[in-house]
């Protein structure tokens, strides 16, 4: 039998998409009108106040003021720092602050993590408040550590010798006589500072880490054990390989930060005592600023653009990585095994012949404090490993709790006790504070600290100033980069991709490299000495993260939620307005904590563009309550605690969505 079957229609190709569109949209893209007014004023901000100003420092380095004048020099100003000895100590100085400062905050911050990513209880109680330091505005880190350094009025020596610990100290060399000048000898400044920048960053890499360690497949350590491999096998060939990409990413952003530090070695030693901690940023501040050579300034700045560069490219190739299909295996692809595996200690072994030579007198007092935290970690880790493989299970986990738990009460005490210095300081009389009576206890309880800095200064102001210009800045970022991520994300137009890329390189621009054009362009317009040209500048450094940060965030969105909206006859910007935003309010709020707490804290700019007391914001003016040698201790105590108070509240309220936010930004961004 026969079955006859009707012959099926002819399939008619479906039109070609570009059919429909017309010739702009299918050169520019076939969103680039709205993109076009999405990303305009991102665009605007990026462009006027980070591309144009570094064009401009570029010829500005090619000047010279002479008089009221300013001439023309071509490359003198370059050639001139061949020879200057200042520029080049302020070099080895950013590179002996930053080397040593990132060594110690991995080593630590990857300790603290490991413990607490065991902890089985208080984990996170015990993560938010290892945070604080990183919380804190850098003002009061550098002021309360100032305070505790103090050799007349600190706690440190005091301490330190009613323990024993300072006189071993001086015993075995580590400092050179006791009690110890930290600030004013020249052979400890470095080490102090960089002890304080330690302080404030290991926050940073326990919580980075400790984020990558959950991410690690916790049966790849089950299988490694069913085999037999100890923990240091686990450690090494599991754990720093999961840890790989996210630690040079965090390295690579705390270095660049690092390297550029101003206002925690300016507010705690001003680059002294001589030039023994000026960083090559103070160098360009004291020529442009102090000097009024803003050429010179501008080019050593400059000067250092392409060791930043450097920086800052391997950086966002790290960061776009997961964006880009296959770009996680471009690398190996251009190395081989081996090279990949000598790289690492290629960049070890170099940087330390660096740091020998130059910092002869440092590196074998770090080498030697870094020692004992590791071999006390191994050590335990050993005797844990040995305890399990004879079988002795309940002899292991005491041991392990044992350890673990001095080393955190070791962290937390580190971490809280120059932030108990500062909150007992403020409630102490002046009398107390010179007499030096019961130094860690008020007695008594005084509020004398803050009557004085309301009715005696113009504290109050600074507040107001720091509120109105961290609102201002907070709301002008948060809506550029909500119709800027939202374009990048969503829209599709010709150049987002390297719209992309230029808002992850400014993401990580430090100012070092903008405040001196930007300081140019604000007296040009006359916005200096104006709480305006805080207002302008701040977004160069909140606008780019905010941007690169909602990207992720909405692309983690589900695009069917809008194409409905849009089949509804909603439009596109209706539903950016009644779907998108509602859906990214833990990615807003994240975003508006983070520019909001970078613009209360902020130093450089400040200091820079305000000279009068009715317009400068907190962290300046604290700074200059100090007149020489007479230091406030207690009005500077109640003032940092005041300064934090607010910051602290606001990251305790909002770390639900900032962890939301981060994670969801961060992975898909």
């Amino acid at each position: 039998m026969t079955v006859v079957r009707p012959r099926p229609a002819p399939v008619r190709p479906a039109p070609r998409a570009s059919s429909s569109l017309s010739t702009s949209q299918r050169l520019l893209g076939r969103d680039w009108r709205l993109a076009a007014v999405f990303i305009g004023p991102t665009l605007l901000l990026v462009a006027g106040l980070i591309l144009y100003p570094i064009v401009s420092s570029v010829f500005t380095s090619t000047t010279e003021r002479h008089g009221a004048e300013t001439v023309f020099v071509g490359l003198d100003n370059y050639t001139a720092l061949l020879d200057d000895t200042v520029f080049h100590t302020g070099v080895l100085n950013s590179f002996v602050f930053t080397a040593y400062a990132e060594i110690f905050k991995v080593t630590l911050g990857l300790i603290a993590a490991m413990m607490l990513h065991h902890m089985r209880r208080g984990r996170a109680i015990i993560a938010g408040v290892i945070l604080l330091p990183w919380v804190v505005p850098t003002v009061v880190t550098a002021f309360t550590w100032r305070s505790l350094f103090d050799p007349i009025f600190g706690s440190v020596n005091v301490l330190l010798t009613d323990s024993g610990i300072g006189p071993a100290l001086a015993a075995i060399g580590l400092v050179d006589k006791w009690p110890a000048e930290w600030l004013s000898d020249p052979a400890l400044a470095m080490p102090a500072v960089i002890l304080v920048n330690v302080w404030k960053g290991i926050p940073f890499f326990t919580v980075t880490f400790l984020a990558g360690l959950k991410a690690i497949d916790s049966g790849l350590y089950e299988a490694a054990m069913v085999d037999g491999a100890s923990p240091w096998q686990r450690f090494v060939h599991i754990t720093l390989p999961g840890l790989r990409n996210i630690m040079i990413v965090t390295v690579l952003l705390s270095s660049i930060w690092t390297f550029n530090n101003f206002d925690l070695i300016w507010l705690m030693t001003q680059g002294g005592p001589g030039d023994a901690t000026a960083p090559y940023v103070m160098v360009a501040y004291s020529k442009a600023i102090q000097q009024l050579q803003l050429g010179a300034g501008a080019a050593v700045t400059l000067v250092m653009m392409p060791v930043i560069a450097i920086l800052v490219v391997i950086l966002v190739r790290m960061m776009r990585r997961g964006d880009v299909p296959g770009a996680s295996d471009l690398g190996r692809r251009r190395l081989t095994p081996a090279q990949r595996a000598a790289l690492p200690w290629v960049v070890v072994v170099a940087s330390t012949l660096i740091l020998v030579w130059a910092s002869p007198h440092i590196v074998w007092k770090a080498a030697l404090v870094l020692g004992v935290f590791v071999v006390l970690a191994a050590a335990v880790g050993r005797v844990v490993s040995t305890l399990a493989a004879r079988g002795n299970q309940l002899a292991a986990r005491l041991v392990s709790g044992t350890g673990t738990g001095i080393a955190l009460v070791g962290l937390l005490g580190f971490v809280l006790a120059p932030l108990y210095w500062m909150t007992v300081t403020a409630f102490k009389s002046d009398d107390q504070i010179v007499a030096r009576t019961n130094d860690l206890w008020p007695t008594p309880w005084s509020t004398e600290q803050f009557t004085n800095l309301f009715t005696g200064r113009a504290f109050g102001t600074w507040y107001v100033n720091t509120i109105l210009v961290s609102v201002a800045s907070t709301v002008i970022a948060l809506v550029c980069a909500a119709l800027a991520g939202y374009a990048l994300a969503r829209l599709k137009f010709r150049g987002s991709e390297s719209f992309t890329v230029t808002i992850l390189l400014t993401y990580v621009m430090p100012g070092a490299l903008l405040f001196i054009p930007l300081y140019q362009m604000m007296s040009g317009i006359g916005l200096n000495d104006s709480l305006w040209a805080l207002v302008l500048a701040y977004p160069t450094f909140t606008l780019p993260f905010a941007t690169w940060l909602l990207v992720g965030y909405f692309k983690s969105i589900p695009a069917d939620l809008e194409e409905a909206a849009l089949v509804d006859g909603c439009t596109r910007f209706g539903a950016f307005i009644r779907i998108v935003l509602p859906l990214a309010k833990p990615g807003l709020l994240a975003v508006a904590l983070f520019t909001l707490t970078n613009a209360w804290n902020e130093f450089l700019f400040a200091f820079v563009f305000i000279t009068k007391d009715d317009y400068k914001t907190l962290p300046v003016g604290m700074q200059s309550m100090i007149f020489g040698d007479v230091v406030p201790q207690g009005q500077l105590a109640a003032a940092s605690l005041l300064i934090s108070i607010p910051v602290v509240l606001m990251y305790g309220f909002g770390q639900r969505f900032l962890t939301e936010g981060l994670t969801a930004g961060a992975v898909k961004g």
